[in-house]
């Protein structure tokens, strides 16, 4: 294995470790990626950062996890997939999982805001391959997507073996064990539940009939040994940054690194 180690824009290194056997990229060469991203600043800055570093490169958007859900469905092969943590339509992490569960193959890469320490810990369970400040200089973070795309692992150094961090990947590691039992409609549903839709928007939502959406919750709520939506909305908080104490740094497009 190789280890470097790259300083990231808020003063914390990011420590690679990269094993050579089995990179993601596709037999073609050319890298396949999906920017789920909401703000098009920095979505278009980070197109402008992957394009540079690889001439050939297919980049997909999406700006919600149901779109990138669509994306994952459509197109095989994704090499690579850059998720923003805070996206519209979901709760905490609930939504990375669920794009975990449907490109388990897919190298997944959190580029976020959040610095909690929690909150990192609880990601690095969902097997991601990097969890990269929104503050990274676009070299760095140009060098970093590269060494992930030749098979490395990219964590902030000051947060890996954090106490905190070590705690969140504990609680998170349970649950995420129960949620593996979960269909993609249950999680979709299950995410609904957690922001506080009842069943008739829930099927007016996916389309389906009440009666279909009262059959999903009872097997949400035997899946996760809970007797209410209340208590399973609690369970899940153990994946729910909003509820952690800190608040997200504030989040800019990458910049160069003289800047």
């Amino acid at each position: 294995m190789a280890v470097m180690s790259d300083r990231g824009g808020d003063g914390a290194a990011l420590t690679t470790t990269a094993p050579l056997d089995e990179p993601p990229v596709n037999e073609a060469g050319a890298p396949r990626l999906l920017i789920v991203e909401d703000h098009p600043l920095f979505r278009a800055a980070l197109v402008g950062v992957i394009e540079a570093e690889f001439p050939d490169v297919e980049v997909l958007q999406a700006m919600s996890i149901d779109g990138a859900l669509d994306v994952i469905s459509a197109r095989n092969g994704l090499d690579l997939i850059l998720l923003d943590l805070s996206m519209p339509g979901t709760t905490g992490l609930l939504g990375a999982y669920r794009v975990r569960a449907a490109a388990p193959r897919s190298a997944l890469v959190i580029v976020s805001a959040h610095d909690d320490s929690r909150i990192i810990g609880s990601a690095i369970s969902l097997g991601i391959s990097g969890y990269i400040p929104k503050s990274t200089p676009k070299a760095e973070l140009a060098r970093l997507l590269r060494g992930i795309l030749e098979g490395a692992v990219c964590l902030p150094t000051r947060f890996r073996d954090a106490a905190a961090a070590r705690k969140g990947q504990a609680d998170a590691r349970e649950l995420i064990q129960q949620l593996s039992q979960f269909t993609s409609q249950q999680l979709r549903v299950l995410d609904m539940i957690c922001r506080g839709l009842q069943n008739k928007h829930i099927a007016y939502q996916l389309g389906i009939s009440v009666t279909t959406v009262k059959v999903h919750v009872s097997e949400i709520l035997r899946k996760l040994n809970v007797r209410s939506r209340t208590e399973a909305i609690i369970a899940l908080s153990k994946l729910d940054f909003g509820k952690h104490d800190h608040a997200p740094i504030a989040a800019a497009p990458p910049r160069d690194s003289h800047s």
